[in-house]
């Protein structure tokens, strides 16, 4: 079995000159073999940057776009493969936007081998730990902190029994992030599990430090990405305040740069994202260097279906991976784009038995919404 083409499709739904938000744009990827089996996979990332290294054409033996490096190669070899485009693409890729479209392309590899051996990717991964996994929901919260506790309250009553916002004006201004989380707390009761997320718009280790101190009465269950990853120094003077859980790594890519995260910063949890990390095959590296550590790793995942259905198969097959992250966002590419979503089902996502990751895409969505 040999790889004949590599179809890239980017997604938008607002107009190139328009705002987007988080999940509102896409690539996605079919790795198309010459025996007729087609594996799918995404990279939450910015989609025409990718689709570039994907497509880039040869430039010198350091330096070439993935498609290149992988035309008439066996899908199979799934970790030969990955390390032929991490070398080969060295120049262009090794971190950023380079590891995010190598995991696009791993995952449908993945998707290709468990079609091949007609036996389900998590069972390729190990065998399945459990058959269904606990979610949390994440929302984009209102402007208005009052507003924020009609979505609490929906989605608890959805059977939700853990949730966490960010984004949207969350960061922007001290009072309103003790509004937004005192409205939600209030809401929900204080036994109901809590995050929240900063994108890293607390910016320093001082104001992030007083921010801890003020929501202590919330008893948040963890704080994710209050300040940037690069800034394992402000990470660790959080991490010894002990004040609550302190998460963070989904802009991060490879055990590389996971390994010096949690030795430096010394996070309590880490969240890889699967499409942006290297995919399925780096995740089980990053993984294990979590364990070996005594971190939680539980991945971040907001964006398509495609994402979800890899995620959930991957915790399936690992002995930790019990919390996984469930996009509450309206955009239609995760509302739409798979036909088939895994449903909520009493708080938790069920484990599919299915041979590949089992998604029907929508190709009327992916015309629409095509760039």
């Amino acid at each position: 079995m040999k790889i004949v083409d590599i179809e890239v499709i980017s997604l938008r739904v607002p107009a190139l000159d328009q705002a987007c938000e988080w999940g509102e744009d896409a690539l996605i990827v079919r790795v198309i073999t010459d025996t007729g089996l087609v594996g799918i996979g995404e990279s939450d990332t910015s989609p025409l940057v990718a689709k570039a290294i994907i497509e880039a054409p040869n430039s010198n033996l350091y330096c070439s776009g993935l498609k290149a490096l992988l035309l008439g190669e066996n899908p199979l070899e799934i970790q030969k493969l990955w390390d032929k485009m991490y070398w080969g693409s060295n120049y262009l890729g090794r971190r950023g936007a380079g590891i995010h479209a190598m995991s696009a392309i791993d995952i449908a590899l993945w998707d290709i081998a468990s079609q091949y051996h007609q036996v389900p990717i998590h069972m390729l991964l190990g065998g399945k730990y459990r058959d269904k996994i606990r979610a949390y929901g994440t929302f984009i919260p209102a402007d208005i902190p009052e507003d924020n506790r009609a979505i609490a309250r929906k989605l608890k009553e959805k059977g939700f029994t853990s949730l966490k916002f960010g984004g949207g004006i969350m960061g922007d201004d001290p009072i309103t992030d003790y509004e937004l989380v005192k409205a939600v707390r209030e809401e929900l009761g204080d036994d109901f599990e809590l995050q929240i997320d900063l994108a890293s718009k607390w910016n320093t280790y001082s104001h992030s430090a007083d921010m801890f101190k003020k929501l202590e009465p919330f008893h948040l269950n963890w704080i994710e990405e209050p300040v940037l990853a690069d800034d394992m120094k402000g990470y660790l003077k959080l991490a010894k305040l002990a004040v609550t859980k302190i998460a963070g790594g989904e802009s991060l890519t490879t055990r590389y740069e996971f390994e010096d995260f949690i030795k430096q910063a010394q996070p309590d949890i880490i969240q890889p994202d699967i499409t942006r990390c290297g995919g399925i095959s780096e995740m089980r590296i990053i993984n294990n260097i979590a364990e070996m550590n005594g971190v939680k790793m539980i991945p971040h995942g907001f964006s398509t279906g495609i994402l979800l259905a890899a995620t959930v198969q991957f915790l399936a097959a690992t002995k930790y991976g019990d919390l996984i992250e469930y996009s509450q966002s309206e955009s239609p590419l995760f509302t739409k784009l798979v036909k088939n979503l895994l449903p909520l089902e009493e708080g938790h996502v069920r484990v599919p038995d299915t041979i590949g990751l089992g998604v029907e895409l929508d190709e009327n969505i992916m015309e629409l919404y095509k760039i």
